[in-house]
C-alpha cells in the first residue's frame, strides 16, 4: 500500500476510532485497520493478566484466545523490556516461542510487536503483527503500528480505570443495602443473591446490558428504608398491632425519599425498587396500591426475587421452603401479587437461579 493509500485510510478510519464508546469493539477495529494498514496476515492483542503472570489475547485475528507466560516469546519480551520488536525471521530469532504454531498448526514467519503502556509506562499488554505479505517490516510500520497501539493502551487503561471505579461503587452500594440488613435477619448474601436473580429476569426479557447491571446493583436496595424503622418494631418477636404493621410498611417511602433525589439512573431505579417492591399486581399491595403495569418493572422484579429467596431461606423464624412448594406458592400467585410474565421467566430459568443460590449461599446452608 501507497504512503498516500495508508494516509487516506487512517483518515477515513479517524471518526470511527474516536466515535466508538466500546472498549472490546475499539480494539477489533484498531486491530483490523493494523492489519490493513501493514498488510499483514493477522493481528493479535495480548493484555497482561498479572496474578497469573501471563499475556492473553483480548483480540486475535484466526484462533481462539491464546495464553502464554508473561516472560516468553516475543510477546513476552516486549512486555518486560516495553520495546517495540521486529523480528523477519521468526524461528531462527531465539526468543520466539513456537508452542503457539504448534498448537494452533500456524507457520509465523515475521513478527512486529509493540508494547501497551500506561501514562506511567507500565506494560498493559503487547499489540502484534505477524506475517507481512510482501517483503520485511519497515520503520514506518513500527510508527503506523506505534500510532495505533497508543490509542489501544489509552482504551485499555481508560477501562481499567472505569472498572475499578465501577467496582468500588458496586463494593460502596452493597455495604448500603448490607446497613439495613444488619437490624433484620437476613443475610448477605440475600441481598446479593436478590440483585443477581434481578439481573438474570432482566436479561432474560431483553434488556441491554447497562440497565441488566444497573438493577443488580439496585434490587439490593430494596429494604434499604429500614434504617428508619424503630428497632422495637422492626426486631418484634410476634405478630404486629396494625399501628405497628403501619409504620413498618412505610420502610418503602423512606428508602424512596433517601434515593429519589439523585441524578444517577441508578439510584433513580433504586428508589422506584425501594417504593414498589411490595406493590402487588392486583393493587392489593402497598404503599400505594398500585395495580399492574403502575407498579415499575424495578419493583415488580425484585419482588419476585425477593420473595423466592425468602422463601427458599432460613430465618430465626422459619425453615427454608423446599423448591417444589416455593415454585407452586408462587405460581399460585401469578396475576395476584406478581407480574404473570416475570414469574414465567423466573421459573423458566430456574436451572440458572439455583445456580446462583448455590454459588452464593448462607453459611448455614455450606
Amino acid at each position: 500500500m501507497s504512503e498516500l493509500g495508508r494516509l487516506k485510510l487512517l483518515l477515513s478510519s479517524a471518526e470511527k476510532i474516536n466515535r466508538e464508546q466500546d472498549v472490546d469493539k475499539l480494539l477489533l477495529i484498531l486491530s483490523d485497520l493494523a492489519r490493513e494498514i501493514l498488510e499483514v496476515d493477522r493481528c493479535s492483542l495480548f493484555l497482561l493478566d498479572e496474578q497469573r503472570n501471563e499475556l492473553w489475547t483480548k483480540v486475535a485475528h484466526g484462533v481462539k484466545e491464546i495464553r502464554v507466560p508473561s516472560n516468553k516469546g516475543i510477546v513476552g519480551w516486549v512486555a518486560e523490556n516495553r520495546k517495540p520488536l521486529v523480528v523477519n525471521d521468526a524461528y531462527a530469532d531465539s526468543r520466539f516461542n513456537p508452542e503457539v504454531d504448534k498448537q494452533t498448526g500456524y507457520k509465523t514467519e515475521n513478527i512486529l510487536a509493540i508494547p501497551l503502556l500506561d501514562k506511567k509506562g507500565k506494560t498493559l499488554g503487547v499489540f502484534q503483527a505477524v506475517n507481512k505479505r510482501n517483503g520485511s517490516f519497515s520503520e514506518e510500520d513500527v510508527e503506523l503500528f506505534t500510532l495505533l497501539g497508543g490509542y489501544a493502551a489509552s482504551a485499555i487503561e481508560t477501562s481499567l480505570l472505569q472498572r475499578k471505579i465501577k467496582e468500588a461503587y458496586r463494593e460502596a452500594i452493597m455495604r448500603l443495602s448490607h446497613a439495613a440488613e444488619y437490624k433484620d435477619p437476613e443475610t448477605y448474601n440475600h441481598i446479593v443473591r436478590v440483585g443477581l436473580f434481578a439481573r438474570l429476569m432482566a436479561e432474560k426479557i431483553g434488556l441491554d446490558k447497562e440497565t441488566c447491571d444497573n438493577l443488580m446493583l439496585a434490587a439490593p436496595m430494596h429494604d434499604i428504608g429500614k434504617i428508619g424503622i424503630p428497632d422495637a418494631i422492626l426486631l418484634k418477636k410476634g405478630k404486629l398491632t396494625d399501628w405497628e404493621w403501619e409504620v413498618m410498611k412505610k420502610h418503602t417511602i423512606i428508602g424512596y425519599e433517601i434515593l429519589k433525589d439523585s441524578e444517577s439512573e441508578l439510584m433513580q431505579m433504586a428508589a422506584l425498587v425501594a417504593l414498589d417492591h411490595h406493590e402487588k399486581w392486583d393493587g392489593t399491595g402497598y404503599p400505594n396500591g398500585k395495580k399492574g403495569e403502575e407498579i415499575s418493572l424495578w419493583g415488580r422484579i425484585t419482588a419476585v426475587a425477593d420473595v423466592f429467596d425468602a422463601l427458599m431461606s432460613k430465618r430465626p423464624y422459619k425453615e427454608p421452603w423446599p423448591l417444589e412448594k416455593t415454585v407452586d406458592y408462587m405460581t399460585s400467585l401469578k396475576g395476584k401479587a406478581f407480574d404473570p410474565q416475570l414469574i414465567e421467566v423466573f421459573f423458566d430459568n430456574i436451572d440458572e437461579v439455583m445456580n446462583i443460590r448455590e454459588k452464593y449461599k448462607d453459611e448455614e446452608e455450606s
